[in-house]
C-alpha cells in the first residue's frame, strides 16, 4: 500500500458549508465530539476483544482507548467551561454507512474495519484544523492539539492495517482502501439532515 497521508487518504475535503455552519454552532458541535471519543474509545476497545491474539494490534490499541478516553474527559471539561449542557443525540448516518461497506468474514473484517478507523480518524483530523482557526478560545487551542493526535491516529490504524497478511496482498488493500475511502467521502460531503462531526454538508 502507497504511503498515505490525512490529506491524500480522503477522496473529498469538507464542504466549505459544513466548516460555517460548525463554526456558528460550536456549542451543538461539542456534544457530539463528546460522543465521538466514547465511541473512538469503545472501538478500540471492541478491536482488542475481537482479535486478542494480535499482540501488536491489542498493546497499541489499548493505549489509544486511554487516550480517546482522556479526550472524552477534555470535552467534558470544556463543556463546563463553555456552559454547554449534555444533550442526548441520536447518532448520524456516518458511522453506519461506514459499517455497511465492512466484510463480514475475516480476514477481509480485519481489514475492513482497521481502514475504517483509519479514513474516520483522518477526517476528524482534517476537520479539527479547519475548525480550529474560526472558534473561540479555548477550544480553537483544544482543537488545535486534536489535530495532531487524530493525525497520529490515523497513521496507527493505516500501520496496523498495513501489518495484515491477505492472500491477495497489497492490491486487496488498496482496492478496499479505495472502495470505503469513496464511500466516506459522500457521507461526508453529501447534503445531510442531521448536524454531527461527521456529517455532510447541511441539507
Amino acid at each position: 500500500m502507497a504511503l498515505k497521508t490525512v490529506e491524500t487518504i480522503l477522496l473529498a475535503p469538507t464542504p466549505p458549508a459544513w466548516v460555517d455552519y460548525a463554526a456558528a454552532h460550536w456549542a451543538e458541535l461539542l456534544v457530539d465530539h463528546a460522543n465521538c471519543e466514547k465511541k473512538a474509545a469503545s472501538t478500540a476497545l471492541a478491536l482488542m476483544f475481537a482479535y486478542p491474539e494480535d499482540r501488536k494490534l491489542t498493546s497499541a490499541l489499548s493505549r489509544l482507548a486511554r487516550e480517546e478516553l482522556r479526550h472524552f474527559e477534555q470535552v467534558q471539561r470544556m463543556m463546563e467551561t463553555l456552559d454547554v449542557p449534555y444533550i442526548r443525540q441520536k447518532p448520524g448516518r456516518y458511522g453506519a454507512g461506514l459499517r455497511a461497506t465492512m466484510r463480514t468474514s475475516d480476514p477481509g473484517r480485519k481489514l475492513d474495519l482497521l481502514l475504517i478507523g483509519a479514513l474516520i480518524e483522518a477526517r476528524s483530523a482534517e476537520r479539527f484544523r479547519l475548525l480550529a482557526p474560526r472558534l473561540p478560545d479555548p477550544l480553537a487551542d483544544f482543537y488545535t492539539t486534536l489535530e495532531r493526535s487524530e493525525a497520529r491516529h490515523f497513521e496507527l490504524y493505516l500501520d496496523l492495517a498495513h501489518g495484515i497478511d491477505t492472500s491477495a496482498g497489497t492490491a486487496e488493500s488498496e482496492r478496499r482502501l479505495q472502495a470505503i475511502a469513496t464511500r466516506e467521502a459522500e457521507l461526508a460531503t453529501q447534503p445531510d439532515e442531521a448536524f454531527r462531526f461527521h456529517s455532510g454538508a447541511p441539507a
